[in-house]
């Protein structure tokens, strides 16, 4: 079986790991990963159009120091491994552009790695994890 594996991606530890385990299954099974990145982004109501405009251009930078910083390298590395990859970065949370990106990709799964949050952090904060794996369109590995 071949197909596409959406990766979350941050740069963090457990998203190297999530990206170990995606190149496994990639390498055992065929297929590409798809490398996303979610900037979290906040909507705000009520600001002029000049702040709109201002907002607009933040994210745009937002986006291409992201794609540089993040994405670049690590798509550079997979590349020099023969790993086919996309990347997909994008505004919004994490747990509902994973599973709209997974969609639109026609994914086979998505990848996360687990950042050992508490159980009591989890309840506080939320989880992308157990959001993720309630809402998700296709199958979900979380990487320990």
């Amino acid at each position: 079986m071949s197909g596409k594996f959406v990766v979350g991606f941050d740069g963090s530890v457990p998203a190297r790991r999530a990206l170990e385990f995606a190149v496994e299954s990639v390498r055992r099974q065929g297929g590409t990963i798809v490398l996303a990145h979610v900037l979290e982004w906040s909507p705000y109501s009520f600001l002029t159009p000049e702040e709109l405009e201002e907002r607009h251009k933040r994210r745009r930078e937002e986006l291409e120091r992201a794609r540089k910083a993040i994405t670049s390298t690590v798509v550079a590395e997979l590349e020099d491994a023969g790993i086919a990859v996309e990347t997909e970065i994008r505004y919004g949370k994490t747990p509902d552009i994973l599973g709209r990106i997974a969609k639109e990709k026609d994914a086979v799964q998505i990848i996360i790695g687990r950042d050992g949050q508490s159980p009591l952090g989890a309840r506080v904060f939320g989880s992308v994890a157990g959001a993720l794996v309630q809402t998700a369109p296709v199958p979900c590995t979380i990487v320990p």
